[in-house]
């Protein structure tokens, strides 16, 4: 199944199928008491999602929505946990995957952490390249996203993002100067 970009594919509360994401990014976003929205992870190819429900059944935690056009594969609930009951040898691929996610949540604590704003936002978009292509980061969310995912408030990420393309244009203007 194709989800469009901006395309909601399940929503926070809900329960249901699951997920194998076979091309595309999804975004989680889970939506708080007050009605804040949290971007709480980003979901790419390969993974069966929602996590929390890969051995046993729970309403959806966030809301899935595609960041770019998504090829999806729907995987009933009921046919998944007959599958899991019937051939134990699966949760060894389930427990792959998840140390798969371990690891790229890995990745994200180490952008968290790195000490200078600049350097916690350049990790994220070189991530972000190895799904994205030509795309930029800024073409699938929005700078208060960016901010969430990385732990910047939406105007620091505003400042380094202009900054960078001041940076750019200097350097294009560089390049050309010494043709």
């Amino acid at each position: 199944m194709k989800v469009h970009k901006g395309e909601t594919l399940f929503r926070q509360g809900e329960t249901g199928a699951l997920y194998r994401i076979q091309s595309g990014l999804l975004k989680i976003v889970r939506v708080h008491e007050d009605g804040t929205p949290t971007l709480v992870n980003i979901i790419v190819p390969d993974e069966t999602i929602p996590h929390h429900s890969l051995i046993s059944p729970s309403p959806y935690y966030g809301t899935a929505v595609a960041l770019i056009t998504s090829e999806v594969e729907v995987l009933p609930a009921a046919s998944w946990y007959r599958d899991l009951d019937e051939n134990p040898e699966h949760f060894r691929a389930i427990a792959a995957q998840l140390q798969d996610k371990l690891r790229m949540m890995q990745q994200r604590i180490d952008q968290l952490t790195s000490v200078s704003p600049a350097t916690k936002l350049i990790k994220l978009q070189r991530w972000f390249q190895t799904y994205l292509g030509t795309m930029t980061l800024t073409d699938v969310l929005t700078q208060e996203e960016i901010g969430q995912f990385i732990g910047l408030r939406r105007e620091t990420v505003n400042r380094l993002l202009r900054e960078q393309a001041a940076q750019a244009r200097n350097r294009l203007e560089s390049e050309k100067d010494e043709r």
